[in-house]
């Protein structure tokens, strides 16, 4: 007899949703069902991971269409777009017209590489069929509603989602409990992003708020909570940098576990802001 274990953390589950959990850097896979559509977000990681998310979209598929939404395109989230070859793809517009496209392939093909991994399907940047463009945009499917905003900052193409009948808010890498703020595109991007999110618990009931990394939050104060302690990390660097002082990575880093690589990225966001300083003089 051979045995095939095939299993996946599930770290958070209702009627309506399920998150699935990689085990590298705690990224996060939403599904979601509805009476119209069963909509998948960032596929990811390890090719045993997807194929357990797989199962579990064939289990609650039936004959309803699957959409595939993806919150941004860094390469891990996209990782498992050709696992799921006959959905419909919602992105922004900036990630259609992403100019990088070549090298996230090359970082999925680098990092596969790197693991000796093959996968059982192509790597391809996703085609966009549903493209969203502006705040506010709506999508309805059914009686399944879809609101969206725009969320640059992390990256140049991130978009929040927004089920209203299912009190979802989907934020992509922003919000995490477990990183400070990656940034690769623009830091005062990011901080226009994060003042979006007044704007949505005004609007939305938000009972399940996903991050791409981390824990959800199931409460309005958490998620406000982890909203201040972003602003308040750039707020700071970007005023050190402006008066030449050197940023207590070591105080941030009681907040936060493996430093090693975290330093890294927390060297970048030194440079994108002081470049961003620079420029704007």
């Amino acid at each position: 007899m051979v045995l095939k274990y095939i299993n996946m953390k599930i770290q958070y589950q209702n009627t309506h949703i399920t998150v699935f959990e990689s085990a590298l850097f705690r990224t996060t896979t939403s599904l979601i069902v509805t009476d119209d559509l069963v909509l998948l977000v960032d596929p990811n990681w390890l090719p045993i991971e997807i194929e357990f998310i797989q199962k579990a979209v064939s289990k609650v598929k039936g004959n309803k269409p699957l959409y595939l939404l993806f919150t941004h395109s860094d390469y891990d989230h996209i990782i498992g777009y050709e696992a799921f070859p006959n959905a419909t793809v919602i992105a922004s517009e900036a990630f259609v017209n992403n100019p990088n496209k070549a090298t996230i392939l090359q970082q999925i093909r680098d990092f596969d590489d790197e693991y000796y991994i093959k996968r059982p399907y192509l790597t391809t940047y996703p085609q966009v069929d549903t493209v969203i463009r502006e705040d506010g945009q709506e999508l309805k499917i059914g009686k399944t509603i879809f609101h969206f905003y725009l969320a640059p900052g992390h990256n140049i193409d991130g978009i929040f989602t927004i089920l209203p009948q299912q009190g979802l808010w989907i934020a992509g890498d922003y919000l995490s409990n477990i990183e400070f703020p990656y940034i690769y595109h623009s830091s005062v991007e990011y901080e226009q992003t994060l003042d979006k999110i007044g704007v949505i618990f005004d609007k939305y009931n938000i009972e399940v708020m996903v991050t791409g990394h981390g824990d959800v939050a199931l409460t309005e104060g958490e998620v406000q909570a982890r909203a201040k302690t972003s602003l308040t990390y750039i707020q700071e660097l970007r005023q050190n940098i402006r008066e030449g002082k050197s940023f207590d990575f070591e105080r941030l880093m009681q907040h936060y576990a493996f430093p090693k690589i975290m330093k890294k990225f927390h060297d970048a966001n030194v440079e994108l802001i002081r470049k961003e300083a620079l420029n704007s003089k």
